[in-house]
């Protein structure tokens, strides 16, 4: 049976390798100890030059080697080491790897020494001028560098199951039969491999069958009855669990979770289970703050659960590599579909950069292939122009590999060679002004194939948390307006808008302080505006957002513009100054094709003018309409029905303009008066489910929380992350609160980054490590206007 021993605690780190460092008695206190995942350079949030994480580093451990491992075989795997890798064993070259976002395993049987320490020592190269995807040319995100993802050694017998690729078919016919591809690591005569099943969560395997082989490949069917299916509403698991005995006793096991479900593109769309689903979903990197790609489990899953229940997505692509198994078990356990891709970024470089990139489809497809939230493999190297030879080599080791799956390829031009499956394409038109997506047939070159949308918006419209409203606002709306028109394109698969988070890049893109601010959340994973427009199309958590703080200074001339109510309740209820001024419903929002799209805020008044101004009822109604038109488009920019209704108070009603001014000012400017509140309640089946109050402010408070309190360490540390916002007494973000806060711990916790950051858009971050030992962990958050704030976290170790 296999036993896996982690080998992510006590390695030694030095940001310059040297040869003297494969040396038995090489002086380690010269080396920073470290834990994995790790990344060979913390940086600044924001304003560092990409090459500080670029160097050729060294690793360096011990490695106990028991006496009763003899005659077994030992695997030892690096699962993501960034970028090219060599692996030494007691001093001996064994082997490297040229990709640093798949895993690599190397057998260490013949090199151990048992019954002593053996010394392991990973040669990492992070510079970003090697000859390999995604390097040659310019990136538009950081690679950063270390080994990021965890290491471990699996001691099995000699003969051992290599491999157990698991899928299915007969869905759509309600006859689903369990495909296996069992791989052994040596032919022998007289195995038996069995296999089993029951449902995740349950105790019982229930036995499906089993086969006698000779060769190092056999392939196992066996009907499943009453199979309940996967799908993004309810993503029933199973457990496969296969083994390989021989004389009656097992020699290894591998368990595979999978799902039965059917994931098909066709020429008018994407069917998962028989059914229509309109993709709906972002791009993600798997970068955070300070440390890069390094971050264990808790963190991989978080942004799963973000995705699925914040953002309220039912789809992710990993832009642009294949991500950490973590996250993508997460989007198994949840229902949240994948697609996912090779390494890469416009650039395609010479033979030898081709054969790796084909090296790196094969290690995507085979490492990844078993997650049943995966529906699509990315084949092309993202943005990239045609070269039919290489991306043939591509599509046909994907398919070979993965008869299950289609092939798709990023591309940001029209008409472009199609050998993958599905055309994917990044759709940037909508700028504001143009409609919200191309239509499939101007797009692809096969209209018989299906077509998707890997990614809008992005680029053509960054916005930061502190941006003036108007910004903030018309960032959301072209989020709006793409998902609006891909909606009602019955021949467009979906849509993948750009992008999740804010990210660091290099200088070539961004603001210039080395980050992207394309995501509809901050790097931290807190909400912009932009956010609510995804979290909206779901129906299980109440959303309700107001666009506008209701303050007229912020707007040029003080005219509010347009404010939209952003929410997923049946309706909303306004009112100002506890006095009812209207219930808006979904059916007023203009983008119909939605579930629910945002809805304009037409009227301040009520009934307010009718009932304190002594107007005949038609009067009222042109004064009425004509001050709340001003609110919208202020004077210069008022609609011709409007001015016709202007001059109709001049001589027909004989009102005189400061009359006008006075009812503004009363009514829709409210200077001079009382503060002037306004309360929406979202009403979700008669009920209020959730009330927003927007006046001045009076007092700020921080509010922060942590996406788990109660830490745990398995296979390596965990960390918590805590997002805050500045917020006044109505729980109402501050937007322009860019104060620092200061972060003080106790306890067996670290921080992760600085211990003072300012908040920007008055949102921000930090994260919390645990250090190896048990005990009471205490977060303290400071800041010169609010009180601080305290979060105390359990910590368990392993």
């Amino acid at each position: 049976m296999t036993e896996r021993r982690y080998l992510n605690d006590n390695w030694k780190f030095s940001g310059h390798f040297t040869e003297e460092m494969l040396a038995w008695e090489y002086p380690e206190q010269e080396m920073e100890e470290v834990r994995l995942p790790h990344t060979v350079k913390e940086t600044p949030l924001h304003y560092f030059d990409e090459h500080c994480y670029q160097m050729v580093s060294g690793y360096r451990r011990t490695v106990d080697v028991p006496k009763e491992w003899k005659g077994k075989r030992l695997l030892l795997t690096i699962d993501g080491a960034a970028h090219e890798s060599e692996v030494y064993w007691n001093g001996k070259k064994i082997g490297e790897h040229h990709c640093g976002y798949t895993a690599y395993t190397i057998d260490v049987t013949d090199e151990a020494i048992y019954g002593d320490k053996n010394v392991l020592v990973i040669k990492v190269d992070s510079r970003e001028d090697l000859n390999i995807p995604p390097f040659g040319f310019v990136i538009d995100y950081m690679t950063y560098g270390g080994i990021y993802r965890e290491v471990w050694i699996d001691v099995k017998e000699e003969n051992y199951l290599k491999d157990v690729f698991v899928r299915s078919e007969g869905v759509l016919e309600n006859e689903v039969e369990i495909i296996s591809e069992v791989n052994l690591s040596k032919a022998a005569e007289d195995v038996i491999i069995r296999q089993s099943i029951r449902e995740k969560g349950t105790s019982d395997y229930k036995l499906l069958g089993e086969s006698r082989g000779s060769g190092m490949r056999v392939e196992l069917r066996f009907p499943i009855e009453k199979a309940k299916l996967w799908d993004v509403e309810n993503p029933n698991c199973y457990e496969v669990k296969t083994e390989l005995v021989l004389g009656g006793e097992t020699l290894d096991e591998q368990v595979v979770v999978t799902g039965f479900r059917s994931a098909v593109f066709k020429e008018d769309g994407f069917y998962l289970n028989g059914k229509k689903l309109k993709l709906r979903g972002l791009n993600r990197h798997q970068s955070y703050p300070y440390v890069g790609y390094a971050m264990p489990k808790s963190m991989q899953r978080m942004d799963a659960d973000i995705l699925k229940y914040e953002l309220g997505v039912n789809a992710v692509r990993t832009s642009h590599y294949p991500q950490s198994h973590y996250f993508l078990e997460r989007c198994d356990e949840i229902g949240l579909l994948v697609f996912t891709e090779i390494p890469g970024w416009q650039h395609i470089g010479d033979e030898a950069w081709k054969n790796q990139a084909v090296e790196n489809v094969e290690d995507m497809v085979r490492q990844y292939r078993n997650h049943t939230s995966i529906i699509l493999w990315g084949v092309r190297i993202n943005e990239s122009q045609d070269d039919d030879d290489f991306y043939r080599r591509t599509n046909e080791t994907a398919h070979l590999l993965d008869v299950s799956r289609l092939t798709g390829g990023v591309r940001a031009h029209k008409k472009s060679s199609l050998l993958e499956d599905v055309y994917t394409y990044n759709d940037f038109v909508h700028d504001g002004k143009a409609r919200g997506c191309e239509k499939k047939a101007a797009v692809t070159s096969d209209k018989k194939k299906p077509y998707l949308i890997s990614e809008y918006n992005g680029h053509m419209y960054p916005a930061k948390a502190y941006d003036w409203e108007e910004h903030r606002v018309e960032h959301a709306l072209r989020h709006v307006r793409v998902l609006d028109a891909v909606a009602g394109e019955s021949d467009i698969a979906g849509s993948f808008g750009w992008c999740m988070f804010d990210y660091n890049t290099h200088k070539d893109f961004g603001s210039g302080d080395r980050i992207c601010y394309h995501g509809v959340m901050d790097m931290f994973r807190n909400p912009k505006l932009a956010a609510y427009v995804y979290a909206c199309q779901q129906e299980k958590e109440p959303v309700l957002a107001i666009s506008s703080t209701m303050d007229i200074g912020e707007h040029p001339g003080c005219n509010r513009g347009e404010t939209y109510i952003f929410t997923n309740a049946d309706s909303v209820r306004m009112y100002k100054n506890d006095r009812f001024i209207k219930e808006y419903k979904s059916a007023d929002s203009p983008y119909q094709n939605l579930l629910h799209g945002p809805i304009i805020i037409d009227d301040f008044i009520g009934n307010a003018i009718a009932e304190n101004e002594k107007f005949a009822p038609a009067q009222e109604r042109d004064i009425k309409k004509a001050l709340n038109a001003t609110a919208r488009y202020g004077l210069s920019n008022l609609p011709k029905s409007v001015i016709g209704i202007a001059i109709k108070m001049l001589l027909f009603y004989r009102m005189k303009p400061e009359q006008a001014v006075t009812l503004y000012n009363r009514y829709i400017g409210d200077w001079g008066g009382a503060s002037t509140s306004y309360r929406f309640e979202a009403i979700k089946d008669g009920k209020v489910v959730k009330t927003i109050t927007k006046e001045p402010m009076h007092e700020v408070h921080l509010a922060a929380k942590a996406d788990h309190t109660e830490l745990r360490e398995g296979s390596t540390y965990d960390v918590a992350e805590v997002r805050i916002e500045a917020c006044d007494e109505h729980d109402n973000l501050l937007c322009f609160y860019n104060d620092p806060v200061s972060f003080e711990v106790e306890g067996p916790i670290e921080l992760i980054g600085p211990s003072v950051a300012a908040l920007q858009g008055g949102m921000g971050g930090t994260y919390l490590k645990t250090t190896g030992e048990s005990g009471i962990g205490v977060l303290r958050i400071r800041s010169m206007q609010a009180k601080s704030v305290e979060l105390t976290f359990t910590i368990e170790d392993r």
